[in-house]
């Protein structure tokens, strides 16, 4: 029916144009010759350069011509220079009148979906990831509407483009590939600023931030501020994956210096070129930042991303009871990791409270590593188990060996996980001849520490174990699917922190699972901030990791996949939402009336899809500054 109408309020709009031309002796129906000249020219004005949108409800559950307007400000130049409403040549002869467009741009218009079609033949045509990176972000920094348009319809293909593990690498670049500003950046010359500067950024309501200091990107270290790169990526999976609009999300790089000797000395190196604060200066700093940021935006989900391991967990605990703050390397590692265990369990055909049974040995005790342990051992205390039992169950290995509770350098997050017993010290293969754990976590950021023999061991006395080396980039992976299926004689259950190939082993097709904390992070977000939540407690983190495992169709079970497929990350992000707006409100967390109110699970989710971003244009109307 809407195809057919649209056909015939072509005819009617066309009818009316003609009409209107020869009512006023137009040159193009001056005479029959001359319209049929014009009509065989395509000189016509014809209905796909009236506002809307041919493919009607393919993007939008509302046609373009029903949706409401929204007034904008920027007018002419200044509107094709705003990424927020640039529709590039989708503007049709209405808005080019009303904004000050005309002439301004090719007299063709397009089609959300030509758009769509234009811009991945020309991803297509890059021949590295990359390239692709530069490609996706020149358009975020033109047309934010059709870049997580494409994002979200290519997510699966894309995403690895945006995030890990080509971020890295972007973020490596970012000096020397500098282009354009976007977010906001703030160091230690600013302190006392800091509040008005916030009002620097003209959004009236920032739903998410995403902050980093560049002191531990990825596996890369210290990358001072050239690590904004990874707020600005997270930032697209929160609009693409977790359904938050572009307008309402801030990447922040906080810089408080760098030890990067070649930074230090590099010419084009944008940050701040002095070594980095520490101590009561860095808190102070800090401090005064996310004072700042609360004041102008009090009800903003805040996430602190990349920060360094001696001070990842410390910021967390000083902050997390006063402000809505989430750590995505503690808290989203944690919970993406205890979700991929509990579907791993459910691979092996055990229920997910088979949790608390395991022997589990970590190689890494950085804030990431004992960010999962700790996720994982209030897993096991929710499921039955004390503090000291749930911690009984791990072994944690660092450069030194087994944790040692007698080690007095132990930083007061890893103390729990210190060893008495004549386990510690033990080197990684020791740990897992003596222990013989039932999975074997890797956190260490050391490429290639999986070794053969290693897994062969693991092996003996696992019949299917679960295997997840979760560093990333890819150079950082403790061991490859193809090396852990070789390995394991095809046994073991696997995910990865970085994305590998599918495989053939021995006659069979093995999807590997990547062990990703974008299945958490936008759907965290997504419920903490519509449900206007006071803060993200253990049980609203938990409440993730279960919503994400219950994901899974029965068909990627039975295909052996440990995470549901990306492409379906939306779906994936919304049952995340709905699960921790549950727990916030069974914890009296959540402050909004209408979740409050909700009956059921439906109603809840229901309100929550409504809230969702979806990257469609929208019709758009002048408004005067002055009224």
């Amino acid at each position: 029916m809407l195809r057919f109408f649209l056909k015939n309020q072509s005819k009617y709009i066309n009818n009316n144009v003609k009409k209107s031309m020869k009512d006023n002796n137009h040159r193009f129906a001056s005479s029959t010759s001359a319209k049929n000249t014009a009509e065989s020219n395509g000189l016509e004005r014809s209905a796909s350069m009236v506002d809307g949108n041919e493919e009607g409800k393919k993007y939008a559950a509302t046609p373009y011509h029903m949706r409401a307007a929204l007034r904008v400000t920027p007018t002419g130049k200044t509107l094709l220079a705003t990424p927020t409403f640039n529709k590039g040549a989708a503007f049709g002869l209405g808005e080019r009148d009303r904004l000050g467009l005309r002439g301004l741009l090719p007299p063709r218009k397009l089609t959300m979906k030509q758009q769509i079609d234009r811009t991945e033949a020309q991803l297509a045509k890059e021949d590295s990831m990359i390239r692709k990176n530069v490609y996706l972000r020149d358009l975020l920094d033109t047309n934010e509407t059709l870049f997580h348009r494409v994002l979200l319809d290519n997510i699966k293909e894309l995403a690895p483009a945006i995030y890990t593990p080509t971020v890295g690498q972007a973020c490596v670049e970012f000096g020397e590939a500098f282009r354009r500003p976007r977010g906001m950046y703030f160091n230690y010359h600013d302190l006392g600023d800091m509040s008005a500067m916030m009002y620097n950024w003209k959004a009236k309501d920032v739903h998410v931030i995403c902050v980093t200091d560049g002191s531990r990107i990825l596996g890369l270290g210290d990358l001072g501020a050239n690590g904004m790169g990874i707020p600005i990526g997270k930032l697209a999976l929160y609009c693409a994956a977790g359904g938050i609009a572009p307008h309402r999300v801030l990447p922040i790089m906080f810089d408080a210096g760098t030890n990067n000797q070649e930074l230090l000395e590099s010419e084009t190196y944008l940050g701040l070129q002095h070594q980095r604060l520490d101590g009561e200066e860095y808190y102070e700093m800090l401090d005064e930042f996310m004072a700042a940021v609360f004041n102008r935006y009090p009800n903003v989900f805040l996430q602190f991303e990349d920060f360094s391991s001696d001070k990842a967990m410390d910021i967390l605990n000083r902050y997390r009871d006063r402000y809505l703050c989430f750590n995505d390397d503690v808290q989203g590692t944690g919970a993406v990791s205890v979700a991929g265990i509990m579907s791993a369990l459910r691979l092996q055909g055990k229920e997910v409270d088979a949790l608390k049974d395991q022997k589990i040995l970590i190689a890494g005790a950085g804030s990431a590593g004992i960010g999962v342990a700790t996720a994982l051992s209030d897993a096991m205390v929710m499921q039955g188990l004390s503090h000291e039992e749930a911690c009984s169950k791990f072994y944690v290995c660092d450069i030194n060996g087994i944790l040692s509770s007698t080690n007095p350098d132990l930083v007061q997050q890893q103390v729990p996980f210190g060893r008495s017993d004549d386990t510690a010290g033990l080197s990684l293969l020791d740990a897992m001849k003596q222990v013989k754990p039932t999975i074997l976590l890797g956190l260490s950021g050391c490429g290639g520490l999986f070794e053969e023999e290693l897994i062969r061991e693991m092996s003996k006395n696992c019949n299917d174990p679960i295997i997840f080396p979760l560093s990333n980039p890819t150079s950082s992976a403790e061991c490859t699917n193809i090396q852990a299926l070789e390995w394991s004689d095809g046994r073991c259950v696997f995910a990865s922190g970085s994305p590998f190939d599918t495989v053939e082993f021995n006659g069979v097709t093995r999807i590997p699972s990547q062990c990703n904390n974008m299945y958490i992070f936008p759907g965290i977000g997504l419920g903490a901030v519509m449900g206007k939540c006071s803060k993200v407690s253990d049980g609203m983190i938990y409440a993730s990791s279960q919503a994400v495992a219950s994901s899974l169709k029965p068909d990627e079970i039975e295909k052996g996949m440990v995470f549901p497929d990306i492409s379906r990350i939306r779906e994936v992000s919304l049952n995340v939402g709905v699960n921790v707006i549950i727990a916030a409100i069974e914890e009296g967390l959540c402050k909004d009336q209408r979740f409050r109110q909700a009956n059921n699970e439906v109603d809840i989710r229901t309100l929550l899809l409504d809230k969702m971003y979806d990257p469609v244009y929208v019709p758009l109307a002048y408004r005067d500054p002055a009224m």
